[in-house]
C-alpha cells in the first residue's frame, strides 16, 4: 500500500500582471504562493498550491511544512483521516486563516495523488459532469484602472474570445453613485448586451449602497453583483438580494463549509463562490458545492483556475470558471481559455506540472 514519504514547499513570488487586456501594474509588485510537492514511496508525486498574500507568506509556509510532516506514513487516498490528523493536531487554530489554507495545499496534492494512482483526472474521480466548461476574464477591468483604459480593455477582452468579463465597482478616491452608474454603462456599451458582465463589489457598499446603486445600474443587465456588503452580513445580503433584480454572489470571504449554511439559510445569495484554498481543499469544495445543489444554487469558483477547472467541471451545478491568470505562470501546461471555455486536463490528477524554470526563477524559499 502506498504511502507519503516526503512533501517540499516553497514560496514563489510572481510578478503581479495583468496579461488579458495590458492593464496598468505597479512596478515591482509581486504576489507570492507557497508551492507543495507530496511525494509517495512508490513513486507517485502530487502538487499543491496555497496562496495568502503579503507579509505572511512565510507563516504560510511554515504551517504547510509542520502540518505536511505529519502526513508522511499515512495512505495518501485516506483524505478524510489525513484532514481529520491535521485538525487535531491543530485543533486550537479554528476552522479559518493560516490552518485552512495550508490544509487545502495539502488536500489538493492527495487528490492530485489520488487521480495519478487510478489514472484518472479529478474531474472524473469528483463527478465528471462536463468536459468542458465557460470561463470569464477577471482582473483585467479592476476598479483602479483608469475610465479610458477599462472601455478599450473590455472589448478587447471580446476580441480575445471571451463571452463573459467582470469589472469592479466601488470606485477608489472620492467617488459617488453617479461615478458608480458612469462605469457600469461605458463598460456595457464597449461590450453590448451579448456579453455575460459580472461587477465585484469587494464588501465595500453598506447595504444601502447596494440597494441604491444596485437598483440604478439594474438597466445595464449586470450577470451578478458580487459581495456587495460585509462577507459575515447574512441578513443584509439577504436584505440586497431579495431586493434587486440582478443576481448577487457570495462566498469566497468564508472558510470551510459552516459559513455556507447561514448563506444558504439565510438566503444571502442566489450565486454560490466557493474558494478552493479557503474552503480547505478539493474535499471541501465538493461537500459545499453539494450543499448549494441541495437549495438549487448554481456553485462558481474564485482564482486558481487551473484547479477550479475540475471541480466546476465535476458538479452539476458548476456555472462558471474564474479565469484570473494570477498563477498561471506556476505550470508548464495550464488549461488556457479558447472561446471562451476552458477544456479539462485529460491527464490523470489535476494534469499539471510545475514549470521548474519559473520555480528557480520566481523562488524566494
Amino acid at each position: 500500500m502506498s504511502k507519503i514519504a516526503r512533501i517540499e514547499s516553497r514560496i514563489v513570488r510572481l510578478p503581479a500582471e495583468e496579461p488579458l487586456a495590458g492593464g496598468p501594474v505597479v512596478a515591482g509588485a509581486t504576489r507570492d504562493f507557497v508551492t507543495l510537492e507530496i511525494g509517495t514511496d512508490d513513486g507517485i508525486e502530487g502538487i499543491g498550491v496555497t496562496f495568502f498574500g503579503g507579509p505572511l507568506t512565510g507563516a504560510l509556509k511554515a504551517a504547510v511544512d509542520a502540518l505536511g510532516a505529519l502526513t508522511v506514513g499515512e495512505d495518501p487516498l485516506r483524505t478524510e483521516a489525513i484532514a481529520d490528523k491535521l485538525r487535531a493536531a491543530a485543533s486550537s487554530s479554528g476552522p479559518g486563516g493560516i490552518f485552512t489554507l495550508a490544509l487545502s495545499a495539502i488536500d489538493i496534492a492527495l487528490w492530485d495523488i489520488k487521480g495519478k494512482a487510478l489514472g484518472l483526472p479529478v474531474a472524473k474521480l469528483a463527478g465528471g459532469h462536463r468536459e468542458r466548461v465557460p470561463t470569464y476574464a477577471s482582473g483585467a477591468l479592476m476598479r483602479q484602472f483608469p475610465m479610458e483604459h477599462v472601455a478599450k480593455a473590455a472589448p478587447r477582452l471580446v476580441e480575445n474570445g471571451f463571452r463573459q468579463m467582470k469589472m469592479q465597482l466601488a470606485l477608489p478616491g472620492d467617488t459617488s453613485p453617479e461615478r458608480e452608474v458612469e462605469r457600469a454603462r461605458v463598460i456595457r456599451e464597449s461590450v453590448g448586451e451579448g456579453i455575460d458582465l459580472m461587477c465585484d463589489i469587494n464588501q465595500r457598499w453598506d447595504v444601502r449602497q447596494a440597494i441604491s446603486i444596485g437598483s440604478r445600474i439594474e438597466q445595464y443587465h449586470l450577470y451578478w453583483l458580487e459581495d456587495v456588503v460585509a462577507h459575515d452580513d447574512y441578513a443584509g445580503l439577504a436584505r440586497v438580494a431579495a431586493t434587486l433584480a440582478t443576481p448577487t454572489a457570495a462566498g469566497e470571504y468564508v472558510y470551510g463549509a459552516v459559513p455556507f449554511r447561514h448563506l444558504l439559510e439565510a438566503r444571502s445569495v442566489d450565486i454560490v463562490m466557493i474558494d478552493v484554498l479557503r474552503a480547505g481543499g478539493i474535499t471541501q469544495w465538493l461537500k459545499i458545492a453539494a450543499m448549494a445543489e441541495a437549495f438549487n444554487l448554481p456553485v462558481v469558483s474564485h482564482l486558481l483556475p487551473e484547479i477550479h477547472v475540475h471541480l466546476v467541471a465535476a458538479v452539476p451545478n458548476g456555472l462558471t470558471v474564474e479565469y484570473m491568470p494570477w498563477s498561471v505562470r506556476l505550470f508548464e501546461d495550464a488549461p488556457r481559455p479558447t472561446k471562451g471555455e476552458l477544456a479539462v486536463p485529460e491527464k490523470p490528477g489535476l494534469g499539471l506540472k510545475f514549470d521548474r524554470g519559473a520555480l528557480r526563477r520566481f523562488g524566494a524559499a
